[in-house]
């Protein structure tokens, strides 16, 4: 993938000089180590896909252009989950659904320092993937997760124009709000 650029944004892959900026935007309780292989293995994880014609999955730097401040975290990852047991949040339930099979879905993933939140970063930074996925990539759909309380997270879906779904079952807990957004092209 290239990086990618918006009014205000540059998403990029990760460098080494990114470990600070990742640590406090995952606010990482893990050793040095662990931030480290995250960082490189997004920059290595790019390079084998492309080697094998694959569409580029994982994060990238999300980085102000003004400054060069990397302020976030944003990809295209995979999202793994019982997609067939959601329903829209805005029908009114009609009982428990049962539990259906697993499965992968392209995925997209934001975070954005504190400091940065409530400025529409996150909103940039994902409308700049989903534009990528849906024109490059030529993606049928991509999907968003969150939690029933992540409140800032479903703006940003409502934002990018995803419909939100809710898991009427407790399990798995990390799959509780999904956002799906079609391909506006179809074809």
């Amino acid at each position: 993938m290239p990086s990618l650029e918006t009014d205000r944004l540059r998403i990029r892959p990760f460098q080494d000089r990114d470990l600070p900026a990742v640590r406090a935007i995952l606010e990482a309780d893990e050793a040095d180590a662990a931030t480290t292989r995250y960082v490189r293995h997004g920059g290595l994880n790019a390079e084998v896909l492309a080697d094998l014609m694959q569409p580029p999955i994982g994060d990238r730097a999300v980085e102000l252009r003004s400054t060069g401040e990397v302020i976030g975290i944003a990809g295209l990852v995979p999202a793994y989950g019982p997609f067939d047991q959601l329903r829209p949040m805005d029908q009114a339930q009609a009982g428990e659904s049962p539990a259906s099979l697993h499965r992968i879905e392209i995925g997209l993933y934001y975070a954005v320092h504190p400091a940065h939140r409530r400025q529409g970063h996150a909103s940039e930074a994902a409308q700049a993937l989903v534009d990528f996925a849906f024109g490059s990539l030529r993606l049928g759909r991509i999907v968003a997760t969150t939690e029933h309380d992540n409140a800032g997270s479903q703006a940003v879906m409502r934002r990018l124009g995803m419909r939100l779904y809710q898991n009427p079952l407790p399990e798995p807990a990390w799959f509780q709000v999904v956002g799906i957004a079609e391909n506006p092209s179809g074809t």
